[in-house]
């Protein structure tokens, strides 16, 4: 019943209206506005400083750069082996497997639509109809920049409009098509073991994504937009470990992969931890 309320609610909230308020509050830089919501998360949800390359909460001028803040060199080190596929950032596995005729496993008894997560084009998601996915979730406690699994060269990056569900164990299990229906960044990366699918899934209070090769990305209009593509005469050239994006408060990363072209790490189960830069799958064979 408590999960059923939580989900009522979010469907008569404006989700929107309330995140885009929220992100402001997040990027207001008077001190005792900050600090006091720095304070209050960082009290909240026993923030480990001690990892960050800045460890006074209040030394940063906004919460959004609190929230996204670096972290110290060295202490999330990249599996070098060429076969690791490598966490692309921390949190705890939502569902890894198979995709199977076109759709992904969202929580136990339901499924969506690979096609419609990329953005509905069907000839965007061929490559990885059988092949397999990660949905990695990354908790309000985490660190939310995001990092190349692999290296590679981005060829396609499309924002789509949608919900701002939250995407936790309760929505996930309540909510038809959740990460197929929410605001998200849809990038496709060419590497060296074909094409690789990155989504970054927005959320409820999630006041928006960013790339290191564009800057903020969502909010954007109510209509898919082509915010990347091969014929860009400026290539974005990705290595594995390297940034390519970040949250302004937390969601969701799922990553896809062609048919024979991995296999996940056996601790890759529902609620495992995956720390970014630790291998969670073995790269089996190349393009």
């Amino acid at each position: 019943m408590k999960d059923k309320l939580f989900i009522l609610l979010q469907h008569l909230l404006p989700q929107h209206l309330l995140s885009r308020l929220v992100g402001r509050i997040a990027d207001c830089r008077t001190p005792w506005v900050k600090n006091l919501f720095i304070d209050l998360f960082h009290k909240h949800y026993r923030i480990d400083m001690s990892l960050a390359a800045e460890e006074n909460p209040r030394a940063y001028p906004s919460f959004n750069e609190f929230f996204t803040r670096a972290l110290k060199d060295g202490v999330r080190p990249i599996d070098p082996a060429a076969d690791a596929l490598v966490s692309p950032c921390d949190g705890a596995v939502s569902q890894a497997g198979a995709i199977s005729y076109g759709r992904l496993i969202q929580a136990k008894g339901r499924g969506y639509s690979l096609t419609t997560l990329l953005g509905g084009c069907a000839e965007r998601a061929e490559p990885f109809i059988n092949g397999s996915f990660a949905t990695l979730y990354l908790s309000p406690k985490d660190y939310h920049r995001v990092h190349m699994p692999v290296s590679g060269t981005l060829r396609e990056a499309i924002y789509v409009p949608g919900d701002l569900y939250s995407v936790n164990h309760a929505t996930a299990h309540g909510v038809e098509s959740l990460f197929a229906r929410n605001e998200r960044l849809v990038t496709i990366f060419d590497t060296e073991y074909g094409p690789m699918a990155m989504v970054l899934v927005g959320a409820m209070i999630v006041a928006g994504i960013e790339t290191v090769w564009s800057g903020p990305v969502a909010p954007q209009s109510r209509k898919p937009q082509t915010l990347y593509s091969r014929l860009n005469p400026a290539p974005v050239r990705l290595e594995k470990g390297q940034e390519m994006g970040r949250f302004h408060l937390g969601s969701t990363v799922i990553l896809a992969f062609g048919a024979d072209v991995l296999r996940w790490e056996e601790s890759l189960t529902h609620g495992a931890e995956v720390v970014l830069g630790r291998r969670i799958a073995t790269i089996t064979s190349k393009a």
